[in-house]
């Protein structure tokens, strides 16, 4: 079976993953990272084909083009943050140039998102 060589990974914060986000919600802008990674040839520990650049090593399953497992800078993922490969349909001028792990995470919702209180359904 024959692989893609080359994926475009987005790193977002978790909760602009939901496709039904109301009004207000995070959009395509609120990429924190993106990193072109290439095919090594080399199959990871999840079983899928390894994939490496610009700081990033994934392993993807090239039949639903899903991050099965990531590094990024060596390190696994913050949590809050989640991974996903990019359609293409818009490239995102206004992701940072530095890493994830330098993003505490009280600066991952813009000024507008108040940010719910525990036990609330926000």
């Amino acid at each position: 079976m024959s692989h893609p060589q080359s994926y475009e990974i987005l790193l977002v914060p978790q909760f602009a993953d939901t496709k039904d986000a109301g009004a207000g919600a995070p959009g395509p802008g609120r990429t924190i990272r993106s990193a072109v990674v290439e095919a090594t040839g080399a199959t990871g520990e999840s079983g899928y084909p390894r994939y490496a650049g610009e700081g990033m090593v994934a392993d993807i399953d090239p039949a639903t083009q899903t991050v099965e497992a990531i590094l990024v800078d060596g390190s696994e993922l913050d949590y809050g943050i989640s991974a996903r490969i990019s359609d293409g349909s818009e490239p995102d001028e206004q992701a940072p140039e530095h890493p994830v792990r330098d993003q505490p995470a009280s600066d991952e919702q813009s000024p507008e998102q108040p940010v719910p209180e525990k036990g609330t359904d926000g």
